[in-house]
């Protein structure tokens, strides 16, 4: 409905980044040392975590944008748990010019994914016998700053 204000003319839409579904779309847990694992640990375990994102653009304004966690405590014969989780979610642009939507997906997506993924990994490292295992903040800005200068030298695209 236009606004009369405007002589007619349509108003635009404040930005907005519209969440239309998240989910697990791959998770994976290990405890191949178990039980000997679950028992106290003389030495505080090697911890190892990698992050990644990735995004899938679906329509004009729609993409699905993926988390992936890959992580693990311990090393060789005496890893405790690796874990793989591939976190999803499908988001709608509104009102955000061409030119910033590859960082609004690359850096505001993951963020507001992130919480969910922080909980599952949390859940899964507390259900296989350890304690809850709380990944720390995760700046996607200084990521996504990375990436960039990742794909100047030759690295592939990150939306497709």
């Amino acid at each position: 409905m236009a606004n009369e204000a405007t002589n007619g003319a349509k108003t635009q839409e404040p930005p907005q980044i519209k969440a239309l579904a998240q989910y697990i779309k791959d998770l994976s847990f290990e405890n191949p040392n178990s039980p000997r694992s679950l028992q106290q640990q003389p030495t505080q375990p090697a911890i190892n975590i990698q992050v990644n994102v990735n995004a899938k653009q679906l329509g004009p304004n729609d993409f699905e944008v993926e988390l992936k966690l890959e992580g693990g405590a311990g090393e060789g014969a005496n890893v405790l748990f690796n874990f793989e989780l591939s976190y999803c979610g499908v988001f709608q642009l509104v009102g955000i010019p061409e030119e910033q939507k590859h960082p609004v997906v690359m850096i505001e997506c993951p963020r507001l994914l992130f919480p969910f993924a922080r909980q599952i990994v949390a859940d899964c490292v507390s259900n296989g016998g350890f304690p809850p295992f709380l990944l720390n903040p995760i700046d996607f800005g200084v990521l996504y700053q990375q990436r960039m200068q990742q794909e100047a030298q030759g690295a592939p695209p990150i939306v497709s």
